[in-house]
């Protein structure tokens, strides 16, 4: 697409941002310009029609397929088992095996499991591989040679699964869907594999004799049994259609699918599901660690808000005081000293965030820290509760809440690493009351990392992975760090939705970018980029096919 034909597609839509780069071609600035067009578009409709082109032109043709079969060492075979949506009809069905007879490799065979227990199908499938397909939905032409072609190097994969898009009555194929790779938490909250998944089919005939009343809880305990071997393929593998809808009680399949493990489910927003962990009969004591300078217009709220809004009835409040100079925080300071729930402790040094953390931290009593900044205020009281229900979990490092802005919208919604070559805060500016890029602002995930602004971990492993780098990053990117260092000790972070509270972000330590910060902020940008290889850096959470410049999940193109 020219510059011209693109400025033309986007003006209808955001004219000011499309007349701004056009004021930087004609300026000679096209480089610029380009950029200005494609961040513009990148989440319009158009964008996946200028994605298509840039990267469907390459999808193989039956003889260019024909010759790689030829070269591989083996052709695994699929069974593709229709199953019904309960919204069947003769001209969805045309479709679903339409698109399988269309299939550039041949190495396959359909079975109908509409009017049949999935056990009896799966016993019949003499396939390596089961692919469900919801009559309706389409196979891509591509989608099994894709799958055989990720199995020459990856033959132990018990299940593979790929990228979807949706098709309207229309036939036109809208929202892609660009997934992560396997999530195992995420995958508890919405089912994003089973429109274009692979399963190892005697693995499918296993999770079946355990608990298979229906296909998705047979995908649900093979995800278990799979042992990790579960691999993601960013390719579009699917086409769903736009009227299908899940075909069973998410909930009370997942529900099932937990109860040995003790957790409970309800429903979550937008049509997810939202596991409930258990609490430890007796609940651990949890320290709450708040830096703070004056300020005490934040700190004040903070502080009320946790001690008359927190639910959860077992923790202290260690408030770091870092040098306050005004005569009225000295007074607060020494009142809410009084409540026995609070203490506060001195650090007379220049700020440095990681180093009075990890002084709190020493003299913390609880067996779980919460880093908690000074300008955060309780909105759900279940907010703690929330996030030690994952904290106490052995496999789980950090347990970062969902923050908002003042107006609603999205702070944090967890930390993707490798945005803008360093780290950023995916959904960032999301609306209230929007479910954003296919849900995932609101609901639970395993992430590469989660904010210090509120963040708890368990003390034994903030201290196991050395607590924050106070040496190297004083102030930024020492939470990313942090985590990271856990990821690397074999634990989980994970991001919480159901954990709400406020941020009045950075208003107590100021702007990385304002001229007496940004040395500090450039140096420790490097160390970040060269410590993690954050410039090449490609997150589980971030498809490669999403704009890596971006927080909010738009394409790249």
């Amino acid at each position: 697409m020219t510059f011209w034909q693109h400025f033309l597609r986007l003006l209808p839509h955001r004219p000011f941002r499309a007349l701004d780069a056009l004021y930087c071609h004609i300026t000679r600035r096209r480089l610029r310009a380009r950029i200005r067009l494609r961040v513009a578009s990148a989440d319009l409709p158009f964008a996946y029609e200028i994605w298509r082109n840039q990267n469907e032109k390459n999808s193989p043709s039956d003889r260019e397929a024909a010759d790689a079969i030829d070269s591989w060492g083996s052709t695994p075979s699929f069974s593709v088992i229709l199953h019904d949506s309960g919204k069947s009809t003769e001209c969805r069905r045309l479709q679903s095996v339409g698109s399988v007879e269309r299939q550039v490799y041949s190495n396959w065979k359909l079975l109908d499991s509409s009017d049949s227990p999935i056990g009896k199908t799966l016993a019949d499938a003499e396939g390596d591989y089961i692919v469900p397909l919801r009559l309706g939905d389409q196979l891509s032409e591509t989608c099994l040679f894709r799958l055989a072609e990720a199995l020459q190097g990856k033959r132990d994969a018990a299940i593979l699964y790929g990228d979807e898009d949706c098709v309207d009555k229309r036939g036109r194929r809208l929202r892609p869907w660009f997934k992560p790779r396997w999530n195992q938490e995420l995958f508890l909250a919405q089912d994003y594999l089973s429109s274009a998944v692979a399963i190892e089919s005697n693995l499918a005939r296993e999770a079946a004799a355990r608990n298979g009343e229906n296909l998705a809880e047979v995908i649900l305990e093979a995800t278990s049994l799979a042992n990790d071997r579960i691999v993601h393929l960013p390719h579009i593998l699917s086409h769903v259609a736009a009227t299908s809808g899940p075909s069973v009680d998410r909930i009370g399949a997942v529900a099932r699918h937990l109860r040995k493990r003790g957790a409970t489910c309800a429903a979550g927003p937008y049509g997810t599901v939202k596991v409930e962990w258990p609490l430890p009969n007796e609940l651990p004591l949890v320290s709450m660690i708040i830096p703070t300078k004056d300020k005490l217009e934040l700190l004040r709220p903070c502080v009320d808000s946790l001690l008359g809004r927190t639910d959860y009835p077992n923790f202290e409040i260690i408030i770091v005081d870092n040098a306050s100079i005004e005569e009225r925080t000295s007074r607060y300071l020494e009142k809410v000293g009084d409540d026995d729930r609070v203490r506060v402790i001195r650090y007379g040094e220049p700020f440095n965030y990681s180093a009075i953390n990890n002084l709190a931290a020493r003299h913390a009593r609880g067996t779980f820290l919460c880093l908690l900044n000074n300008d955060t205020e309780v909105v759900e009281p279940s907010w703690l509760s929330e996030l030690m229900r994952y904290a106490v979990r052995p496999d789980v490092g950090a347990a970062g809440a969902k923050l908002l802005y003042d107006d609603g919208s999205i702070q944090h919604a967890g930390v993707v690493v490798g945005i803008g070559d360093a780290a950023g805060h995916q959904h960032r500016f999301l609306p209230a009351g929007q479910p954003g890029y296919f849900r995932m602002a609101h609901v639970a995930q395993f992430i590469s990392a989660v904010t210090g602004a509120c963040l708890v971990v368990e003390k034994r492993k903030f201290m196991a992975v050395g607590g924050l780098d106070e040496n190297g990053l004083a102030v930024a990117f020492n939470d990313v760090d942090f985590c990271l260092r856990l990821e690397r000790a074999g634990w989980r972070n994970v991001y919480v939705p159901h954990a709400v509270l406020l941020h009045h972000e950075s208003k107590s330590r100021g702007s990385d970018m304002a001229s007496k910060n940004v040395e500090r902020y450039r140096r420790e940008l490097q160390l970040l980029q060269e410590r993690w290889g954050t410039k090449t850096y490609q997150d589980p959470l971030h498809n490669p096919n999403l704009d890596r410049y971006s927080e909010t999940f738009v394409l790249r193109l």
